[in-house]
């Protein structure tokens, strides 16, 4: 098989690259994932993930703004970079400016492992109190998940397997 392009993996180091391109030429990519994350989580309804949303945010944001919707969203795709949203509105009612979170995550983490999950959840959570991709955002999306780096390493992993060879990994 030639080099392929790692597009979700431009930003790290060359020995972790070739690693992948390794593992494509090999076929070995999806069997790795298997091992290190056995199977895909079971949140499956909009109720479950807004739940499940509402846990990690009251464990480690209970500060933060209110978040009035959760759902996995169809029209997310991860060809623009993107795996979730977070959306936020402000509306003048009265006197008052008034504000609603969203966060919306691509129906292609349904079948994923909880892990993968959370860093994506971690992530638009973070987006609560950092708006910008800066340092703190990062150093939140730690704190929140200490294993917030390996898990988005991981998921890019995972993309890149989907892009190379398509299909599931977890059913």
């Amino acid at each position: 098989m030639q080099k392929r392009e790692l597009n979700y993996l431009t930003a790290y180091p060359a020995a972790i690259q070739q690693q992948v391109q390794d593992l494509i030429a090999s076929e070995q990519l999806a069997s790795l994932l298997r091992k290190k994350y056995a199977c895909a989580h079971q949140i499956r309804t909009d109720k479950a993930l807004y739940q499940y949303v509402q846990d990690l945010k009251s464990t480690h944001l209970r500060n933060g703004d209110q978040i009035s919707k959760v759902h996995f969203d169809s029209k997310i795709k991860v060809i623009q970079h993107a795996l979730g949203q977070h959306t936020f509105i402000s509306r003048v009612q009265g006197n008052k400016l008034k504000s609603k979170h969203e966060i919306r995550i691509a129906t292609l983490f349904k079948q994923v492992p909880e892990e993968f999950l959370k860093m994506i959840v971690v992530h638009e959570l973070a987006h609560l109190k950092e708006k910008e991709h800066n340092k703190a955002f990062y150093q939140l999306c730690s704190y929140m998940e200490p294993q917030y780096h390996q898990y988005e390493l991981d998921l890019r992993l995972y993309l890149t397997q989907i892009d190379t060879f398509g299909g599931e990994v977890w059913s």
